[in-house]
């Protein structure tokens, strides 16, 4: 089954993030079944002073295990799983927030730097054939939760392409896939 996740790309006509991911599953055995993901993000984050922006290719490898499914199609059901996931990005600071002598603030800018980062990605989802095709709806929740990331300057990244716009090590995605099983 190939797909790709058409809400996450029709949303980029509209905002700053850019996001663009597809995916490649297959029968295994039985209820198991692998998943590679592969995408590229382009974001910016300007908050509390930040002026970030960040970009570059993702790559997710892993599994999940159709929990219930229907008895006339296999492929249709509910599911759950988990991945490996990496990036390998571009990130430059054009402004980083410094307090100054006196409470004073004022801000300095980092040059562009070639970061990466990894994390583990639940997935908890759901598919449906459309009519009789051999297209498939694909909609699915991601919990993540960032393992390692390498800093500029001791900075947190403020954004990782494939993790999202966070702070935090945990954060949440969502994909809405159309798929077509061959």
């Amino acid at each position: 089954m190939v797909g790709v996740d058409v809400l996450n790309t029709g949303v980029s006509f509209f905002s700053d993030r850019k996001l663009y991911q597809g995916f490649i599953s297959s029968k295994i055995k039985d209820n198991i079944h692998g998943i590679i993901e592969a995408g590229f993000e382009s974001n910016i984050y300007q908050k509390n002073n930040y002026d970030v922006k960040a970009n570059g290719p993702f790559l997710k490898l892993g599994v999940f295990y159709m929990l219930a499914k229907d008895p006339e199609n296999e492929f249709n059901g509910f599911y759950a799983g988990g991945k490996a996931a990496g990036s390998f990005y571009t990130q430059e600071y054009m402004a980083v927030p410094v307090r100054g002598y006196g409470g004073s603030s004022s801000s300095v800018s980092f040059p562009s730097s070639t970061q990466s980062s990894y994390w583990l990605e639940g997935t908890i989802g759901g598919r449906v054939q459309l009519f009789e095709s051999n297209f498939f709806i694909d909609v699915n929740l991601q919990p993540r939760y960032l393992l390692f990331t390498t800093k500029q300057d001791d900075i947190q990244p403020m954004i990782v392409p494939g993790f999202g716009k966070s702070s935090s090590k945990f954060n949440m995605g969502f994909a809405w896939n159309l798929a077509y099983k061959f």
